[in-house]
């Protein structure tokens, strides 16, 4: 029997016995997990076999519905399913542990995840499930003080392409002119000519506009900087070792919460992801503790726990580089728990629902597409009372040509959000 008490949601720690005297006694929110009703006045919740298990295999789920929510782990009691169980299995990304497809990337295959195949990936489902429990347990115990929550709107970016034209190398911008003029982009290379020439702002130069636009609301952003040492196929950055660099990362570092975007080839070469730490502290004088994966790329257990040995204590790359929705069927900040050696660990994860580039590039969303797709995640989360973490480049809010009206639908959005 594993039955547990405590002032559940009250912001006081509960107190977990397997004491049946003492449970029945007890005069507060009583929450029994265990096969069999103890007490008349009790929240009964009948145990799934997972959370009593060691090792990881293949899990048998059906799907249901409760309170028009998808359900699994089916047992009796006050609620038909073990929402415990269930709610471990999605968090802590269980299935990402067994036999997977990976997609071009290397990256898990969001197609092989259970939210995907029963078509609840676009829903905070755990966030749901809370919400009927916490209805549940007001009704039981009438009289319990629960915590209220409250909806938040998280906004970050993501510095991976600082600037488009401007602080390149003398090769890599000839090269590039080069190419524009052999592939007949000739709009392009004249725009190339009159940033470089200081006749017009780089496109991808959007950090003013993004500033206006969160001094009026009072937003708290958060930027993840790319500072690896050299650049590869998918590590396209100013590098770190330019002024221009440099300045742009002290200067946010200076107003806002910043983290580091570990660089694609730290994936394959642990010691950068320590070494681009160290340098993203250096340039902005402080100690970084957060992070965000470059195009989303992690595996678990492996990438927590190189973050975790570098000394990240939070971690934003819960979600899809895929495609947009609920990696973990949660939008709340959580302790990682490593499944493979079963143990809780101090990396906070922050998940994330929306990333523009995702919109933009994998569902070919057209800007006023995007804009709706914000506001139903806005309004899924505000229905839950969850977190709304989003994405956004500072390449997508400039002025390149290819990402004529993202801008101006995220400045809506912003308008909308934060008041």
């Amino acid at each position: 029997m594993a039955d547990f008490t405590g002032r559940l949601l009250t912001g006081e720690p509960a107190r977990l016995t397997h004491d049946r005297d003492e449970f029945i006694a007890a005069d507060t929110i009583r929450i029994n997990y265990s096969e069999e009703r103890l007490t008349p006045d009790e929240c009964w919740i009948k145990p799934h076999t997972l959370l009593f298990e060691t090792g990881i295999r293949e899990q048998t789920i059906v799907c249901s519905d409760w309170q028009m929510l998808p359900v699994f782990f089916q047992t009796e009691g006050d609620i038909p399913f073990d929402i415990l169980a269930a709610s471990f299995y999605l968090i802590s990304r269980y299935e990402e542990y067994l036999s997977h497809q990976v997609d071009i990337y290397g990256r898990y295959d969001h197609t092989q995840s259970l939210a995907y195949r029963e078509g609840f990936l676009n829903r905070p489902v755990v966030d749901g499930w809370m919400q009927q429990f916490k209805m549940l347990l007001k009704k039981i115990f009438p009289s319990a003080m629960l915590a209220i929550k409250h909806f938040q709107w998280v906004p970050t970016y993501d510095i991976d392409e600082a600037y488009s034209f401007k602080y390149k190398s003398w090769t890599r911008s000839a090269g590039a002119a080069l190419r524009d003029l052999f592939t007949g982009k000739f709009a392009h290379y004249a725009q190339r000519r009159k940033v470089l020439d200081g006749k017009q702002v780089d496109p991808f130069d959007s950090y003013s506009w993004i500033d206006d636009l969160h001094r009026p609301y009072q937003l708290s952003p958060l930027y993840f900087f790319l500072v690896g040492k050299k650049n590869g196929r998918y590590d396209k950055q100013i590098l770190p070792s330019q002024t221009a660099m440099q300045t742009l990362i002290h200067k946010h570092a200076v107003k806002y919460k910043i983290g580091l975007h570990p660089s694609w080839q730290s994936g394959d070469e642990k010691a950068m992801l320590q070494e681009e730490k160290e340098r993203l502290e250096k340039i902005s004088g402080l100690k970084i503790t957060n992070s965000r994966q470059h195009y989303i790329r992690m595996k678990l257990p492996i990438t927590y726990r190189h973050l975790l040995e570098a000394g990240i204590r939070e971690d934003y790359s819960m979600g899809y580089g895929s495609v947009n929705g609920f990696r973990a069927s949660y939008s709340n900040a959580c302790y990682w728990y490593d499944l493979e050696k079963e143990e809780q660990t101090p990396l906070l994860l922050h998940p994330f629902c929306y990333m523009e580039a995702n919109s933009f590039f994998e569902q070919k969303y057209t800007a006023l597409q995007a804009l709706d797709e914000m506001h139903y995640y806005f309004n899924e989360l505000k229905r839950v009372e969850g977190t709304l973490i989003t994405i956004w480049h500072n390449t997508f809010l400039g002025t390149a040509p290819l990402f004529a009206g993202w801008r101006e639908v995220y400045a809506q959005f912003t308008r909308e959000a934060a008041t």
